[in-house]
């Protein structure tokens, strides 16, 4: 089994060049929960997905707080909504860095940031990759399968499906703002399925979509 380290917030230490000239203004939120995790959960930035109040990912936004729900029940997070104690899941973003308020990052600022993003992921060494979101979906996609290229971008299809990659499962949830209909009862019974069987076998496993 292995034991990457105990600590719950930026267990790696990451330095992202994050920029914020205040001294006491938080300038990123950091990959937060367990670092030893079979699962990873992966958001875009804190203006979507939330945490910049609270420094913890999948927080405070009707997005991160819909995503909290979900985990909440398949047991993945117990404790206070604002600072989770979370066992097998981890929570980190594409784009650490707090973007401007309301603005959206520009991309030579995802290009800066992916570097750690990726150095996070792969210490991480999660077998379930949970991106959320279409940008985060594709990222994931582009950078861990090989499924990009013959794969629509479609979040409506993409949800809650398995798409076998290089070493990972990913499994793609739909921006919680946008869920209808059984979008979040889908996620959910995906999540309960994956954990009961030996999903440890996805490493390695042939790319495969389902």
């Amino acid at each position: 089994m292995k034991n990457v380290t105990e600590r719950t917030s930026n267990p790696f230490g990451l330095q992202p060049p994050c920029d914020r000239t205040g001294s006491g203004e938080r300038a990123a939120v950091f990959g937060y929960g367990d670092a030893n995790a079979d699962f990873h959960l992966i958001g875009d930035h804190p203006g979507v997905h939330g945490g910049t109040s609270t420094g913890v990912p999948f927080t405070e936004t009707p997005s991160g707080v819909a995503i909290q729900d979900v985990v909440r029940e398949i047991d993945f997070a117990s404790g206070p909504a604002d600072r989770p104690d979370l066992e097998n899941l981890y929570c980190s973003y594409i784009h650490m860095c707090l973007p401007s308020d309301g603005e959206t990052p520009e991309e030579e600022s995802y290009a800066d940031l992916e570097r750690f993003f990726d150095a996070e992921l792969r210490a991480i060494n999660a077998h379930i990759l949970l991106p959320v979101g279409e940008r985060a979906t594709d990222h994931v996609l582009r950078e861990y399968t090989t499924q990009r290229r013959r794969l629509e971008l479609d979040m409506a299809t993409l949800h809650a499906k398995e798409v076998r990659g290089r070493g990972f499962l990913v499994v793609p949830i739909r921006e919680p703002t946008e869920w209808v209909d059984t979008d979040r009862d889908a996620i959910r019974s995906r999540l309960e399925a994956i954990l009961g069987r030996d999903y440890r076998q996805t490493k390695g496993v042939a790319t495969r979509i389902g």
